[in-house]
């Protein structure tokens, strides 16, 4: 027995994806561009930056991130070069944000 409402045709229809945006001045949106090693990461910001980043000891087991993933960077208070990755989008997550237009879609250089 179905609980959700169906579509036009008798589909059911795609639940809606709430995706957690940048909060404030301190927060940024990224994709990883290399691993160092340890919890150390090269993060290409939207703002234009690549960032030398850190995953929080609090996270360290939590986030599995490998190169092309999108994520949020907190920048620290004292060195705005640097910052620490606090949140992963997950796939269906990543397609919300192209669909509404928060990823800036890359230009080929050719």
């Amino acid at each position: 027995m179905a609980y959700y409402k169906k579509g036009k045709n008798n589909e059911p229809e795609a639940p809606v994806t709430r995706v957690r945006l940048p909060r404030g001045e301190r927060e940024l949106m990224g994709t990883v561009e290399q691993r160092y090693g340890g919890n150390k990461m090269l993060i290409n910001c939207f703002d234009g930056k690549s960032r030398n980043c850190r995953v929080p000891g609090r996270l360290r087991r939590a986030l599995w991130l490998r190169p092309g993933d999108v994520v949020i960077v907190e920048l620290w208070e004292l060195d705005k070069e640097k910052g620490d990755v606090i949140f992963k989008y997950r796939p269906n997550q990543v397609a919300w944000l192209n669909q509404n237009g928060y990823l800036k879609t890359e230009s080929l250089e050719f």
